[in-house]
């Protein structure tokens, strides 16, 4: 086995955020690394008066009144920025206060202090404190220091990570691992992931964010220790060869004046206010929509609605084709009861369809009814992550009698599992939450096995394979067109289920893993249309489902 990568830390001080805390505490009990130094900068801030602060920030008393505001309003749980001291944590990790030189835009170390670090033989640090490193610290560790960016890189100069991304109506905010280079403005990418922007606050936005990229760290440094230097690097160098543009506008401290910060709060709570007013007079409800017609319909303007009472709503259509009839399962959701339970729909090949009959109802919420059938038997895997389960059936009399086959994971914060056969295995794909706090459309993970009425499912090493709120979330059945592997995914950047990404697998095996998107549908064949977020065909019947805003009223 190859022996553990040797961690430094740059810490500020022994106070730490919680999602700080947990992350270091992670790599301490990790079998690919050991935590061998603390690195604490000495550097004191003068101290100043009240009258000095006041002077100080009084450009900016709007801004400051509205993060605490905001903090206030939208409580977090887990809140990844409480305090802890990480004294206990670390007490048996050797530590050093050093006293850097402090410049405008670096922190750099003395070269006594450099020197009593190199013979550490540390292999990452990473950086949690001090502010922009440059010269000799860049180089005390032979992997070089790693650093988080949250939200972009240049415009959280002028504002904390995922502020302007909120205030701005964003769709996504993005958050990178790199490893420290002279470019103030850039690095060696590591990984990055896309969030879905929280709308209202940003304290909500940054902590969503910062609890998923907890993960990315830890993900890397493992990635590491199982490939090699020089595996690792030649992946990650792919990662580095797509160029980074940046092409929004510089914000600086100067953007974050009392007049500006009035006008983005008008803006953000005006949003607000106006959402509001729509919820209080429209219904946004998902319904289905069909064609049929032969092969794969792909002109979403010709389909026709399924529509459900007011009382509910009907979303995640799958199919199955059964003795000339088609039967869609689905998610049935009521609005008394806040709860989706999962319904099946008979329909004919001339598209005449029955009212949906309930076939799977569980105390707790079922969505998503993944189909699939094997030697001539249906088996279902119904979402249940409010169970925190990946549950199989199997049908006994179809199409209205199924009954609990087994768990093929426990305890786990899944979503959507879809499995795919493909070269003598199964392979599970599913949406999950590593990090409570973070959110369940950004990440897929991918596991195989031989059978799929297991649960000993193995996961696949690069996973998430997929990290971005985009095209991660399964939306449909798996499945070939054209000699292609096509995995249709949700689009959850502009809000749940907004879109869906038809994304075409190029390398699945039980070491590699790669697609590329082919294609976006967004809801923009019809006016009152909001989003659509599953995709499934069978025979010449194609179902789709989307939101679609009418009248409380009327």
């Amino acid at each position: 086995m190859p022996q553990k990568l040797r961690i430094g830390l740059l810490l500020n001080s022994w106070q730490l955020r919680e999602w700080e805390y947990k992350l270091i505490e992670r790599l301490k009990n990790a079998h690919y690394a050991s935590v061998e130094l603390v690195v604490i900068n000495g550097y004191k801030t003068p101290k100043r008066s009240t009258a000095q602060r006041l002077k100080e920030h009084w450009k900016q008393l709007v801004f400051l009144g509205y993060m605490k505001l905001d903090q206030k309003m939208f409580k977090v749980k887990p809140n990844a920025f409480r305090w802890k001291d990480g004294r206990d944590l670390l007490k048996e990790v050797p530590s050093l206060e050093a006293d850097p030189i402090v410049k405008k835009f670096s922190d750099r170390l003395k070269e006594e202090d450099i020197e009593t670090i190199r013979q550490r033989n540390i292999d990452i640090f990473v950086r949690f404190g001090f502010r922009i490193l440059r010269g000799d610290i860049l180089t005390i560790a032979k992997y070089g220091v790693w650093s988080y960016h949250h939200g972009d890189n240049t415009v959280n100069r002028g504002g904390p990570a995922g502020f302007w991304e909120v205030m701005e109506n964003w769709p996504v905010t993005g958050s990178i691992l790199q490893i420290l280079t002279e470019d103030l403005d850039g690095g060696k990418i590591l990984y990055r992931s896309y969030s879905q922007t929280d709308q209202r606050s940003v304290h909500r936005n940054k902590n969503n964010f910062y609890w998923k990229s907890m993960s990315f760290l830890p993900r890397k440094v493992e990635e590491l220790y199982n490939l090699g230097e020089t595996a690792f690097f030649e992946r990650a160098e792919r990662l580095n060869q797509t160029p980074g543009f940046y092409d929004n506008r510089l914000f600086t401290a100067l953007s974050l004046d009392n007049w500006k910060m009035f006008k983005l709060m008008l803006g953000l709570y005006w949003r607000f206010a106006r959402d509001k007013w729509h919820h209080r007079i429209y219904l946004d409800q998902w319904i289905l929509m069909f064609s049929i017609r032969k092969g794969l319909s792909a002109s979403f303007w010709r389909f026709k609605k399924i529509i459900p009472p007011k009382d509910r709503f009907f979303a995640d259509p799958f199919i199955v084709r059964h003795n000339d009839k088609y039967f869609i399962f689905i998610e049935e959701f009521l609005y008394k009861t806040r709860k989706g339970h999962i319904s099946v729909i008979e329909m004919d090949e001339k598209g005449k369809y029955q009212q949906p009959v309930t076939v799977i109802d569980k105390p707790y919420h079922l969505s998503y009814p993944f189909m699939f059938s094997h030697r001539d038997e249906y088996y279902m895997i119904p979402e249940s992550g409010s169970n925190r389960t990946i549950e199989l059936y199997k049908c006994v009399d179809f199409p209205l009698k199924w009954e609990f086959q087994m768990n093929l994971m426990e305890d786990v914060k899944a979503v959507d599992a879809t499995l795919f056969y493909h070269q003598d295995k199964w392979w599970l794909f599913a949406n999950m939450v590593e990090n409570p706090g973070a959110s369940s459309f950004d990440e897929l993970f991918l596991f195989y096995a031989d059978d799929f009425q297991t649960n000993n499912w193995t996961p696949h090493p690069m996973n998430p394979v997929v990290s971005d709120v985009s095209r991660s979330r399964p939306a449909g059945n798996i499945f070939i067109h054209g000699g292609k592997i096509i995995r249709p995914a949700q689009n959850c950047s502009e809000r749940y289920g907004y879109g869906l990404t038809i994304n075409e697998i190029k390398v699945l095996n039980e070491q590699e893993y790669e697609e590329v998107t082919l294609e976006s549908i967004e809801p923009n064949w019809e006016k009152k249309l909001l989003a659509t977020h599953t995709l499934n065909h069978s025979g010449s019947l194609t179902v789709i489902d989307g939101i679609r805003r009418r009248s409380r009223w009327f």
